[in-house]
């Protein structure tokens, strides 16, 4: 490192005093060539990081465009490892028992870090675990200036060339040398490929300096500086926001554990999303819904964007927009796609969110059993007129009674065993096809077909996950909070019926039976909510953390349900038919 002195030009011929004199390069600030960065990346046992612990740091130093030295370690959390997170980056229980601790990495790493710019994607996280690790280990925590590429991504490109901001995306956006696999070093060497390719395009911006590009990071447009006071008086708890217009007209319904540091940075530089603004912009009055803990508020913003749909929300305006796949009730059932299920719905399959897909799951189940798919209402006792489908035998004509109503009905027995429980009288016929498809060198078709049997696989499962709480009558859940009292939700035939938070110290119970005793009333086994609502409550009650108080009805799910074909659907698009094959006969 070089200490440059009174790095101001001067002429030979004297001090330059009073004459216009050129600035140097070092007038404006550190040139970004001459930083040394140190790009981080870790993996963790979760999102938190007051409750959460380190699995593995990797870092790498660069230069000028030049690697200058790695830094890599698995670190022991001193905590049994999640199967989801093992499932995520494959570290487990038994790759950390031996590692060293966070005590002992850390210095390690600062060391290596000392002194530069460090570098992350979505800093606040990886600075956050650091500084936090630092803080209960004893560690003076070194405050270095921090670069994050998130940041700098969504000012620097355009949405038409990435959809999204996210490392994998942008590594593959800009052919880094190394694929994020969510291993520490990996991302962080495919983070130092983003960076560079962000660092060329910020010339382009006129920034060169370490100074130009923290203020390139910092800048607020006006239009968003002059509206911060609407986030003013937001309170810091879980709750729903919504954003309204001169005309009191929701403009967005956002959500947050924390609503006033969410509001809060739709009116930094860090918003650059051009829709926000815009809607940022037209927005005169900032309204909260304060609720009890994170569950109640998520649900709640559902609820409220499908009741306004507003203009700025992309997701989740329309869950009535969907379509059920149902068996109808007559002698001779069809499947029939409907929009919506009513009260004697007994089979069903969904939702689809486009009718395609459910059209997809049609002729996945009629490849395998042959039901009947013309509308016409079939009499026991009048023959109907033949449709083109019996007539290349590939339909049992019922029409003509060339099957009984009780042949006809095993068929449909198969079909609902297929939807609520195991899946296999569709499965095994259709992996035969492949398996004959394939043999014959078609793999077109066979292809084609398991596109297919995808289609059915994710229908099913989807189903029966929400079959097995919807059946449920009532049941209540409850989870430690942040301040050690408990979150609790009560739910019925899947349908969030009523929220609290019992304090710490207070008996819960009571605050349950309270809940119960006000709870909203649901009628019937249908279900209740939105999809998405019943599936947002399903996630929070499947979490670790989540503890079922009680329930009126058991809670399972069948044994060979359509879940263990769940890695199906991971390897939809793989290549090789045969592996497919082979994996999916050993669950027949």
């Amino acid at each position: 490192m070089v200490d440059v002195v009174n790095g101001r030009g001067a002429s030979a011929e004297g001090s330059g005093r009073g004459r216009a004199v050129q600035p140097s390069l070092l007038d404006r600030g550190e040139p970004l060539s001459d930083i040394t960065f140190v790009v981080v990346d870790l993996e963790t046992t979760g999102v938190a990081s007051d409750s959460s612990a380190i699995t593995e740091v990797g870092a790498v130093k660069v230069r000028g465009g030049e690697i200058l030295g790695e830094f890599g370690s698995l670190v022991n959390p001193g905590e049994p490892i999640d199967a989801r997170i093992t499932m995520l980056t494959g570290i487990s229980d038994e790759m950390v028992r031996d590692a060293p601790s966070i005590r002992e990495v850390l210095p390690a790493f600062l060391e290596f870090a000392a002194g530069c710019v460090l570098v992350a994607h979505n800093a606040p996280f990886d600075v956050g675990f650091l500084k936090a690790a630092a803080d209960r280990c004893g560690y003076a925590w070194p405050k270095p200036r921090v670069v994050d590429t998130v940041v700098l991504a969504r000012r620097l490109v355009d949405r038409d060339e990435v959809p999204n901001k996210r490392l994998g995306t942008l590594a593959r956006y800009f052919r880094a040398t190394v694929s994020p696999n969510h291993r520490a070093l990996a991302d962080a060497r495919a983070t130092v490929d983003v960076l560079h390719a962000l660092i060329e395009r910020l010339g382009s911006h006129g920034v060169h300096t370490y100074e130009e590009l923290a203020e390139f990071g910092r800048a607020v447009p006006p239009e968003l500086r002059k509206k911060r006071h609407l986030a003013e008086k937001v309170p810091d708890r879980p709750g729903v926001y919504i954003f309204r217009d001169a005309d009191d007209q929701p403009l967005y319904v956002g959500t947050s554990i924390n609503m006033a540091a969410r509001v809060r940075s739709y009116f930094t530089a860090g918003e650059t999303r051009r829709q926000m603004r815009e809607m940022v912009r037209r927005t005169t009055r900032i309204e909260t819904v304060e609720c009890a803990h994170g569950l109640e508020a998520e649900v709640r913003e559902l609820r409220m964007i499908a009741a306004h749909k507003p203009p700025f929300n992309r997701r989740s305006k329309n869950p009535e927009g969907v379509n059920w796949l149902k068996l109808t009730d007559e002698a001779y059932p069809r499947l029939s796609i409907v929009r919506q299920l009513s009260a004697g719905d007994a089979h069903w399959l969904g939702p689809f969110s486009s009718r395609g897909a459910a059209e997809s799951t049609v002729d996945a189940i009629v490849e395998a059993i042959p039901l009947r798919q013309c509308t016409t209402r079939l009499s026991v006792r009048k023959m109907s007129p033949v449709c083109a489908l019996a007539e290349l035998g590939r339909c049992p004509a019922p029409c003509r009674h060339e099957i009984s109503v009780e042949a006809y009905g095993e068929l449909v027995g198969g079909l609902t065993e297929a939807m609520s429980g195991d899946p296999d009288p569709v499965v095994g016929p259709l992996l035969a096809r492949i398996e004959s498809l394939a043999g014959a060198e078609r793999f077109e078709e066979a292809a084609a077909v398991r596109e297919r049997l995808v289609s059915f696989l994710r229908a099913a499962i989807r189903t029966q996950r929400l079959a097995a709480i919807t059946r449920i009558a009532e049941w209540v859940a409850a989870r430690r909070s942040a301040d050690r009292g408990w979150d609790i939700a009560v739910v019925r035939h899947g349908r969030l019926v009523s929220a609290g938070h019992s304090a710490p110290g207070a008996d819960p119970m009571s605050t349950v039976e309270v809940l119960v005793a006000t709870a909203e009333t649901v009628v019937g086994e249908l279900p209740a909510a939105y999809a998405n609502e019943t599936e947002r409550i399903l996630h929070w009650l499947e979490d670790p953390e989540t503890r079922l108080v009680r329930s009126s009805d058991g809670w399972s799910s069948p044994v060979r349900g359509a879940g263990r074909y769940g890695w199906l659907l991971a390897k939809a698009q793989d290549a090789d038919l045969s592996v497919t094959l082979r994996r999916a006969r050993s669950r027949l």
